[in-house]
Order: structure tokens, then sequence, then C-alpha cells
């Protein structure tokens, strides 16, 4: 009887995914005049919120918003909005140390956001769901 009731007991549940704090901070990737910037504030309250820009030299190519946040259920999404269009959900679809991936197979295009680190370095991928067509990002931490 015990162990049926420690099988039913929320204590044998799986755990929530944790939200990915490691992506934290203020990243840049450059090269030559090329740069590209992205921003994640701490987890808190079950959300992240991230900020990207991008461009040449002194001029701005493009800019997003970003949040990741806890859902009702307990899940993680990835909210992207480029430019100030509606936010699109990637929902979690991996999770691992320091590796999240989400996807929306829905979705033109990206159709998979992938963030992992790589000692101090932050990386990011963009892709469509079966990995075809992607973009890299390596980022530093800035002032480094």
């Amino acid at each position: 009887m015990a162990c049926l009731a420690l099988a039913a007991s929320p204590l044998a549940a799986e755990p929530a995914p944790a939200l990915p704090d490691w992506m934290a901070g203020a990243w840049q990737q450059s090269s030559g005049d090329r740069w590209t910037e992205e921003y994640w504030t701490p987890a808190r309250g079950g959300i992240m919120i991230g900020a990207g820009r991008n461009g040449r030299g002194e001029t701005l190519a493009g800019w997003e918003t970003m949040r990741i946040v806890r859902e009702a259920d307990g899940g993680i999404a990835f909210f992207g909005s480029p430019e100030g269009a509606p936010p699109t959900r990637f929902p979690l679809v991996r999770s691992a140390a320091q590796e999240v991936v989400f996807a929306n197979p829905a979705h033109d295009y990206p159709q998979r956001i992938r963030y992992w680190r790589e000692g101090k370095l932050l990386k990011a991928e963009i892709a469509l769901a079966d990995g075809e067509r992607p973009m890299r990002w390596t980022y530093a931490p800035m002032g480094e």
C-alpha cells in the first residue's frame, strides 16, 4: 500500500524544467562593422524578458522582443516578436543543463530555436524543424 501511495504522490511526478537562467546577461557578436546584441533578464516571477538588435556600423538593421515564460500548465515557451509583430509561441521541446530547444513546426521560419552555452559563450541557432536553413550566432559577454 505504501508503494501505491508514493507512486501517486506529487513527489513521484517529474519536476517541471527550470527557466534557462544561464542565458541571463548582455551578449554580443561582431564581425567587422556588423554586430548583433541580445539581452536576457534573470528568471523571476516565471518569466525571462529578452531583446535583440542587429546592424552595421551605426545603422540598425532589425530588432526583436522576446520572452521565455512558465505557462499555466507548468510548461515553458518562447515568444518572439520581431520588430513589433504579434508574438509567435514556440513550446519547449528539449531541455538540458545548459541547452534549450523550442519548436513550432506550423510557423514559416524559424520553426526551431535553440540556445546553449559553451563555457562563457552563449550560442543560438534558428532553423526549420528538420534543421535545414540554419542561422547561428556565437555571443560573448558584453565588455569582454
